[in-house]
C-alpha cells in the first residue's frame, strides 16, 4: 500500500502542473512528436 500511495502521491502532483495538463490533452487529441508536443510552449529546441 506504501509503494501505490507514493505512485498516487507523485502522479497527483505531476497532474497538478497546468502545462502538464496541457500536454496531455494535445496528446489526447492525437499522436504527436517530442517537438510538435513541446513547440506551442516555447520549451525544447
Amino acid at each position: 500500500m506504501v509503494n501505490s500511495t507514493a505512485t498516487l502521491d507523485r502522479t497527483f502532483v505531476a497532474l497538478s502542473d497546468p502545462t502538464r495538463r496541457a500536454l496531455l490533452a494535445r496528446l489526447r487529441d492525437q499522436p504527436l512528436s517530442a517537438s510538435e508536443l513541446a513547440k506551442p510552449f516555447g520549451i525544447g529546441n
